[in-house]
């Protein structure tokens, strides 16, 4: 399927980034090849998610260490609404 990000994306990356460069820049850099890495195979395969509905309709979640890929699957196309720290208020980021 297709992937989509939303505007948000990239701001979350960059923040991530930011945090774990404040302790271990180049893990930082890997640390976000790898959500890149998990964001293609959610493109893959998005349906091996499982839902979360408490999150909102059609949420879905996929995990890379502490941080969360929020999702959707809307007709074709796979549209990656959030990366976040899974520690964070989820149902207020994915309205």
């Amino acid at each position: 399927m297709q992937v989509e990000l939303s505007a948000f994306v990239a701001t979350d990356l960059e923040a991530i980034a930011d945090y774990i460069a404040q302790g271990n820049p180049p893990r930082a850099l890997t640390f976000i090849r790898e959500i890149r890495a998990k964001i293609r195979l959610v493109g893959k395969q998005p349906q091996i998610y499982q839902l979360r509905p408490e999150l909102g309709e059609g949420a879905r979640v996929a995990v890379v260490g502490r941080y969360l890929i929020l999702f959707r699957i809307v007709g074709e196309i796979v549209r990656i609404e959030r990366v976040v720290y899974g520690g964070r208020d989820l149902p207020a980021l994915f309205q």
